[in-house]
């Protein structure tokens, strides 16, 4: 038994539970879902029980360029971020250490166990819900208590820090045997399309925030200047802050219109927000 990778799994384990959106201990979604649930800060922390912070960044990077567009609507979702954040990178640091292939595993995961994990986790809440609507009723402190935080809390570390935990531990001699099984030409494929999977994140992010064709043109100008004028990400979003104001200004748009009078008559509302 390999003492070392079982700690490692347990603690992986237990992040992804933390990071749930339905965990409470870490402030919330704030702490849970919004930060321990992102694939970058997750990176971080695996990188951290792994040894090694710099892979552990690398992989939580190109994870979360590939979900960086993933949107769930009325709790319907296409992939569990947190399942693909943990599984992924957590088998990409106990094997390769390879950023496309945590990207890989991260989709594999996020994608079939992680979805089916979500639904079925899904459906036992609405048990635990309606045996907390009957305690409710019945003025049953102890029943809305268990039914409301305890119930689904252990439910919940049951099918998240559990199946990672699983995954990490047993899938690292899977997932080596593959590598090392496999002809050099799919590994090297599975790299070209971990490589191009954050490429795709990046455009379907595009496709919701960039409204009007045009606005290309200044994607374009922040690529060009990164790429060739070498700027980094802090200088570039500083000219982007400017740019940006002086395109409002340049609009002729304003928050408010103000009458003769002095009253405030009527209101800017952006046409693409409503």
């Amino acid at each position: 038994m390999d003492i070392t990778l079982l700690f490692q799994a347990l603690l992986v384990g237990t992040f992804a539970y933390l990071g749930a959106i339905e965990t409470p201990w870490a402030f919330g979604l704030t702490g849970g879902f919004y930060i321990l649930g992102r694939p970058l800060v997750a990176g971080l922390v695996i990188g951290m029980i792994f040894g090694d912070i710099t892979a552990g960044v690398l992989c939580g990077v190109a994870v979360q360029a590939v979900f960086i567009a993933n949107l769930s609507t009325g709790g319907a979702t296409n992939s569990e971020i947190t399942y693909a954040a943990y599984g992924g990178i957590g088998l990409a640091l106990a094997t390769t250490k390879d950023p496309a292939i945590a990207v890989t595993l991260s989709v594999l995961i996020g994608q079939t166990f992680g979805l089916l994990f979500y639904n079925t986790r899904m459906a036992l809440y609405s048990f635990w819900n309606n045996r907390a609507q009957r305690a409710a009723e019945d003025l049953d402190h102890r029943g809305i208590t268990m039914n409301h935080l305890i119930y689904p809390s252990i439910s919940t570390f049951v099918f998240r820090a559990i199946p990672i935990f699983l995954a990490i531990y047993y899938g690292r001699g899977l997932v080596d045997w593959l590598l090392e099984s496999v002809p050099e030409i799919i590994i090297d494929i599975i790299g070209v399309l971990g490589g191009v999977l954050p490429a795709l994140g990046i455009g379907m992010l595009m496709s919701i925030v960039i409204k009007e064709k045009p606005h290309l043109i200044f994607f374009f100008a922040g690529f060009v200047l990164m790429a060739f004028a070498g700027l980094d990400m802090i200088a570039l979003t500083f000219i982007s802050a400017m740019v940006a104001y002086i395109v409002y200004l340049a609009s002729g748009k304003t928050p408010a219109a103000e009458s003769s009078d002095g009253k405030t008559d009527e209101f800017f509302e952006d046409e693409d927000l409503f």
